[in-house]
């Protein structure tokens, strides 16, 4: 990719990475969550039906900054400054020029539940321009969000 664009240190704060393209497909898909299948990449055109026949309604993903040396960004699993769990899967919630907004998504801690995902309260915002690489998990159904 090339350097020029790819970072936090975009001073004209264009936003020419092709992961906002792939980020704004996720979002909107989401918001229109729906029962067909597609290919399997991270812009395929809708959400499928997860294993108990409820419409999918999120594709958890993971990020990597330019500046991460190939470590997934984590962020806090709560809003609370004393607990230390950290989580590296999260859901769009909105793209804003080259903002991108997400949700932490943590471990499910029911073993016994087919959804390996739980909502959080814990939410960021960050540059697109320092995302150098996204990876789609698969869709999943996470209750508790919109």
């Amino acid at each position: 990719m090339n350097n020029n664009y790819c970072g936090c240190n975009n001073e004209n704060k264009e936003c020419k990475s092709c992961i906002k393209g792939i980020l704004e497909v996720i979002c909107m898909i989401q918001n229109n969550a729906g029962p067909t299948g597609g290919l399997n990449s991270c812009d395929r055109p809708s959400l499928g039906i997860g294993p108990s026949c409820i419409t999918c309604n999120t594709r958890p993903v993971i990020l990597y900054t330019c500046c991460g040396n190939g470590v997934a960004w984590s962020m806090p699993t709560t809003r609370t400054e004393t607990v230390t769990e950290t989580s590296t899967v999260f859901r769009v919630e909105k793209i804003d020029g080259c903002c991108c907004t997400c949700r932490v998504l943590a471990p499910n801690p029911d073993t016994t539940s087919t959804y390996p995902y739980v909502s959080t309260d814990s939410i960021f915002t960050i540059d697109i321009n320092c995302i150098s690489a996204i990876r789609c998990l698969n869709d999943t159904y996470v209750e508790g969000v919109c």
